[in-house]
């Protein structure tokens, strides 16, 4: 668990002023966020057979658990209430956009979360004006980052699948191990084929969400369900566009703040980091020998000592890590698609043909999408297609009655 913050709360903060209130409304939120990542992480874990990757969960939930306990012994030093989990019991991990694309597409999610997480603990840095309440943060934005690397490394499975019964003396033993003392783990960029699906799979289900409501609220009346499939369609792009272009963002300065860190472990102590990559090289077939006279003649040159362990270390190299500007555009042009196919028959009919068109359309494209899925997925296309499809359906029914439900209130 964290250690305790035993600064003892000032005459002001018992008082609860108005800037107190406001930085226990602040320390509740993120206790919420922390709890609700603890949860989620516990619950992926129990549904994951994998024993590498449940217990990398595992140790993320613990994590989570202790940034929720340095947030409320904060909060008990400042004399507010103690916090109450508002959240699922499975936190985000049943919610539909995680059930949506399977399991790794909602490491996916959660990968995406972090670096959103890590920013707003950012932000709080420049607005929080509370020395232990930094303290904690400071902490906190460090383990973040090591979370957001090793979902990385979950999305992508590059943790080695390991015996456990492997001999003490292997080569890869000795790699765990001196691994163990060291901070972070493996990382390699993802490709754009998942953000493209993942794009399309966001427009189509919020726009088609969209004309199914107004559609039902207007009979169909082509004007208005263009207008507001149009408008939520240059929302959506907008928004995955920008988050997109953080998420790239956030990676690229993780992985040089990654690689300064390596530089600087090199410095402290070369020959661990000698060792360490020599291990590297072992684990992958060469003997040891070899290993240790590959690394005697590459730590000649430091810039490709570094440019060498970094890449064993994080599973990537500067040229593989994505664009910002191009996941922007990816991620705005993707979704636009697939918030475009449910409005297309509204520029050519009207009323229920319309409505049942652009039905017909949609659960289509839920389907291509769905089954698309497979590429980045274990799950056969048709089961991912299937899922999609009926998801879409019922999404598509209950946006309709609603709709129709408020088109007669507003009768």
């Amino acid at each position: 668990m964290s250690a305790p913050y035993d600064a003892p709360a000032s005459p002001e903060m018992k008082v609860r002023t108005p800037r107190v209130r406001k930085l226990l409304a602040a320390l509740e939120s993120n206790w919420q966020t922390e709890m609700t990542g603890h949860h989620t992480y516990l619950a992926l874990a129990r549904e994951d057979a994998d024993p590498i990757r449940k217990r990398t969960l595992e140790h993320m939930a613990e994590s989570e658990a202790e940034h929720a306990a340095a947030w409320a012994g904060r909060i008990a030093e400042l004399g507010g209430d103690a916090p109450r989990y508002k959240g699922k019991p499975n936190g985000d991990a049943d919610s539909l956009a995680n059930r949506l694309g399977g399991k790794r597409m909602a490491l996916r999610r959660l990968e995406i979360d972090e670096s959103r997480a890590i920013a707003h603990y950012g932000q709080q840095l420049k607005e929080l004006e509370d020395e232990p309440s930094l303290a904690i943060l400071r902490r906190v934005i460090d383990e973040e980052r090591e979370h957001y690397i090793e979902l990385g490394t979950l999305v992508r499975e590059h943790y080695p699948r390991r015996q456990a019964e492997a001999a003490a003396a292997s080569p890869q033993a000795l790699l765990s191990e001196l691994l163990a003392r060291r901070s972070g783990s493996g990382r390699q960029a993802a490709g754009w084929i998942g953000d493209a699906i993942y794009g399309v799979n966001d427009g189509l289900g919020a726009i088609f969400g969209i004309v199914s409501g107004v559609s039902g609220a207007t009979v169909g009346n082509s004007h208005y369900v263009l207008l507001a499939g149009i408008a939520g369609m240059i929302a959506s792009a907008l928004s995955m566009g920008s988050g997109a272009y953080l998420a790239a963002k956030s990676e690229r300065e993780i992985y040089e703040a990654e690689v300064e860190r390596e530089r600087e472990t090199i410095e402290m102590n070369a020959p661990e980091s000698r060792e360490l990559l020599s291990l590297y090289y072992q684990v992958k077939g060469l003997p040891e020998d070899d290993a240790d006279r590959v690394v005697d003649h590459i730590a000649r040159d430091k810039k490709q000592f570094l440019r060498a362990l970094s890449a064993e270390r994080l599973n990537s190299t500067e040229d593989a890590l994505p664009n910002p500007a191009t996941s922007a555009v990816s991620g705005a042009i993707s979704t636009a698609v697939g918030a475009f196919v449910p409005i297309i028959p509204f520029f050519f009919m009207r009323g229920y043909e319309a409505i049942i068109v652009s039905a017909v359309v949609s659960l289509l494209a839920h389907f291509a999408v769905g089954a698309a899925k497979s590429l980045i997925t274990v799950r056969s296309w048709w089961a991912s297609g299937f899922e999609m499809t009926l998801v879409g359906a019922v999404e598509g029914v209950v946006t309709y009655v609603i709709g129709i439900g408020l088109g007669h209130i507003g009768a």
